[in-house]
């Protein structure tokens, strides 16, 4: 049983990821939540985003799921309806709670001329914790903790843990999120718990996976086996890599989303459509209100 445990999972779904419109004038490159890959439970959505300064994402509300926003280059504005506002840059995340409700915007820095790029995961929360307060958990580039494994490998541990470095960020629903970076002839063997669901997105480079050796090169969603193999083996031939390792523990519950709204039943949707129109149950701040940011 002990060298059953130490296999590798294996790859069962490769899609290529490309480009479309989104918001307001921005490009995505959508992973999960697209028609072959709907969901990867606990997960609703994965997008890749471009967005250059006239694009972004005005104002538009969220309840019963978390967004997760990873930049990799350039700067993204938030803002919502309780008046929380900030800036995140490269390499800096925020994790959003939006539980019973949320209504925000999400804009490029006008000033920088440059595209915002980044990564925007959708994290399913479980029936008990829909309807919870919103919360955000906001961390820059340089607290977010990295693993060395060897010269070389950087894993930026934006959830969960690898090779004994943790993530500070509190997950409602078990999450493990790693930013990989190989350079060429590199290897890592990824500890992933048995019971978890997980996926890569690959970013840059070509990527070897598993026993097999699956190849993959960028803009590719790799769906994990569901085996009980508890570890990841990925390698790097000829060329460097950028990727994402994400995986987390399945709910194994009933998902009805419509839009921006991610619930158990269709009446529940039903209710939110109800709450938001009446600005009641979470969403009483939103009567009235537009961002500053999308106006600009």
């Amino acid at each position: 049983m002990a060298s059953l445990a130490k296999a590798s999972r294996s790859i069962v779904t490769a899609v290529l990821s490309r480009e479309q419109g989104e918001g307001v004038g921005a490009l995505v490159r959508r992973s999960i939540g697209r028609p072959e890959l709907r969901n990867h439970d606990p997960f609703l959505l994965l997008d890749e985003f471009n967005v250059d300064v006239k694009g972004g994402f005005p104002d538009h509300p969220h309840r019963g799921f978390e967004t997760v926003t990873y930049m990799l280059e350039g700067e993204f504005q938030h803002e919502d309806f309780a008046g929380h506002k900030g800036t995140i840059g490269p390499g800096d995340l925020q994790w959003m709670t939006a539980g019973r409700g949320i209504v925000h915007s999400e804009m490029p820095v006008k000033s920088n001329p440059g595209r915002a790029h980044g990564l925007q995961l959708w994290v399913n929360l479980p029936h008990d914790q829909k309807m919870c307060d919103p919360q955000y958990q906001e961390l820059r580039d340089g607290q977010i903790p990295r693993a060395n494994p060897e010269d070389g490998v950087v894993i930026t541990v934006i959830a969960g843990e690898s090779y004994g470095v943790k993530s500070p960020v509190y997950t409602r629903t078990p999450t493990m999120y790693l930013d990989v970076k190989m350079g060429k002839n590199k290897s890592i063997v990824q500890a992933i718990p048995a019971s978890y669901t997980g996926f890569l997105y690959t970013l840059k480079g070509k990527i070897v996976v598993g026993e097999s050796n699956y190849e993959a090169e960028a803009h590719h969603t790799l769906v994990l086996s569901e085996d009980g193999a508890e570890t990841i083996k990925v390698r790097t031939v000829d060329e460097e890599a950028h990727f994402v390792i994400i995986a987390g523990q399945p709910l194994k519950e009933p998902i009805v989303q419509h839009g921006p709204f991610v619930m158990n039943s269709q009446e529940e949707i039903y209710e939110t459509f109800m709450d938001y129109q009446q600005h009641k149950h979470g969403f009483e701040r939103a009567e009235g209100w537009h961002s500053t940011i999308a106006q600009k």
